[in-house]
């Protein structure tokens, strides 16, 4: 999926198996692309080697994952904690076969695809199947932000309206969900050897992951200047902060894409979605900051508060045009109602800085020739998120005193697993 859906109830299908709908799909928190695992063999390469025990309970967490995962499309928040859960209970376990001492990291081949059109990765490596968990988790995380932004009993085309308590709700995991892929890009992909790298689709590529996680950093920057922009005791100099980290943040998310391939429509698609969002912040902190400058007393301030207020004109329509672009690429998205900070700035915009022109054009006139007549840059914050700190858990203490020799069985043990094996669903 090239974006995490909000499909409301009446669209939902009972069944395992079924196709999924066409449904144009709206957007508040952008995925490039959600992946779910594919049931894969674990109980051949791995029997003989540890315990039965052992392999049953690896198999059968990983196929609780599968189940959950295939229902995804359609799932609501408590479906989406629930497979969260799930990919908790199992991490702890394929985390064993990472263990050098276990000498077991290359001998099972994990199966992962794309939910929306079923592209398969299968590599023989234990670090890809712990970092496609983790990253699964970060999307899982992202998901139920964009849950939470865009309830699923919202009219069709109309307002956004979003509670102020959910808005707060959602930073948590847009934390998470960054935290996960800033671990995964530092932590996970170095033990990760270059030759399966190179067979990594290109949304796993490490800009792309970075990228990701830097832009869920933006996006609850987002949120917290919607807020600041409803809450009267906020000032142009808070909100002004917010606009230009959000920019930040955002243009940081641009620049990792600039050494990946980025040509499928995965890539393409993330572009597209963060030049909108870094046009549209611009827009906003430039209008904030042409305000705060106008506060000055000297015709330079109003000569730079014009400047600043008729580029943020400028790059709201740009964006405007961003965003239709963005939602035409495949995967087609809805256009999204004006939200947040940008619910009241489609009109502030462009009124204020016709408003402030008319009342300083005259200064213009008397400084043709100015320098003063440039759009001042914008100031440089210091960024104040980070992403939320993540840990692999401990390995299962099933592994211990694995060694990954073969292990001596008897006959009837063998013949028993042999017929389990047969009669077993993988």
């Amino acid at each position: 999926m090239g974006c995490a859906p909000s499909i409301p109830k009446k669209y939902t299908i009972g069944g395992k198996g079924r196709k999924r709908r066409s449904i144009i799909q709206e957007v508040a928190v952008f995925i490039p692309t959600v992946r779910i695992p594919v049931a894969s063999d674990i109980v051949h390469p791995l029997r003989g080697i540890v315990s039965k025990d052992l392999v049953d309970r690896l198999s059968t967490l990983r196929s609780h994952v599968v189940e959950l995962a295939e229902e995804i499309y359609y799932a609501d928040v408590s479906a989406v904690s629930e497979l969260q859960h799930a990919l908790e209970e199992y991490l702890p376990v394929v985390l064993g076969l990472t263990m050098k001492e276990s000498r077991l990291e290359s001998s099972v081949q994990f199966r992962w695809k794309t939910l929306d059109d079923d592209q398969e990765c299968c590599l023989a490596s234990a670090w890809y199947e712990v970092l496609s968990v983790v990253h699964m988790m970060a999307m899982l995380a992202l998901f139920e932000a964009n849950l939470l932004l865009i309830p699923k009993n919202g009219q069709v085309g109309g307002e956004r309206k979003v509670s102020e308590d959910a808005k707060k709700d959602v930073v948590d995991p847009l934390l998470r969900a960054s935290g996960c892929l800033d671990y995964s890009v530092h932590r996970i992909l170095v033990q990760i050897p270059a030759q399966v790298k190179k067979s990594f689709p290109s949304y796993m590529q490490e800009g792309m992951l970075e990228a990701i996680s830097i832009q869920a950093l933006a996006q609850c920057v987002e949120i917290q200047l919607g807020l600041a922009s409803e809450c009267e005791k906020a000032t142009l100099s808070v909100k002004r902060r917010l606009a230009c980290e959000q920019v930040s943040y955002f243009s940081q998310a641009h620049y990792c894409l600039s050494g990946c391939d980025t040509s499928d429509s995965y890539g393409k698609k993330l572009l597209l979605f963060l030049k909108w969002k870094c046009m549209e912040a611009k827009a906003v902190a430039y209008y904030y900051h042409g305000l705060v400058l106008d506060k000055g007393g000297e015709p330079a301030n109003h000569i730079s508060a014009v400047c600043c207020l008729s580029a943020a004109d400028d790059l709201l329509t740009d964006s405007k045009r961003a965003c239709l672009s963005f939602c035409l690429a495949n995967p087609v998205t809805r256009v999204p109602p004006p939200w947040g900070v940008m619910k009241n700035m489609h009109k502030k915009i462009p009124d204020v800085a016709y408003k402030k022109f008319q009342v300083y054009g005259h200064l213009f006139e008397q400084n043709k020739n100015s320098a003063l007549q440039t759009i001042p840059d914008l100031p440089e914050f210091a960024l104040s998120l980070r992403p939320e700190g993540y840990e692999l858990p401990s390995t299962d203490s099933i592994w211990e005193n694995v060694n990954g020799q073969p292990q001596i069985q008897s006959l009837k043990e063998h013949l028993n697993e042999d017929e389990e094996v047969d009669t077993k669903s993988y």
